[in-house]
């Protein structure tokens, strides 16, 4: 690996980057703010831990996730992603909840021989 193009990891965690650095390929000199919400929420040794886990062509959308929700629970640290999951439940349920009535209501129209635009 070139001198002075560490990663962002070995960036903050000072320490010398090699070229089968765990964290290199998903976490880039150039985005150092990424690495670190991930190093504030899980650590380094797990977040390391969490990538050798699962088969290479997986770490990408590890690194993503663990990013996604290490951003989550810096803004809310007690629920995180689930409190952004659970948000959109609920409007998916308010949402139907409008669908239905709103189906109900064409179809006592129907039912009264009112007319409905067709298209």
């Amino acid at each position: 690996m070139a001198t002075g193009s560490r990663c962002a990891a070995c960036r903050q965690l000072r320490k010398r980057c090699t070229s089968d650095c765990i964290f290199l390929p998903y976490f880039p000199p150039n985005d150092p703010q990424r690495f670190a919400v991930v190093h504030k929420i899980f650590g380094a040794n797990n977040a390391s831990k969490m990538l050798k886990q699962v088969e290479e062509y997986k770490r990408g959308d590890v690194a993503e996730s663990l990013y996604y929700e290490a951003q989550c629970r810096v803004e809310d640290p007690v629920y995180g992603c689930v409190g952004i999951i659970t948000l959109l439940q609920q409007e998916i349920y308010n949402f139907e909840s409008q669908l239905a009535k709103i189906e109900a209501q064409i179809q006592l129209l129907k039912a009264q021989g009112v007319a409905t635009p067709s298209h």
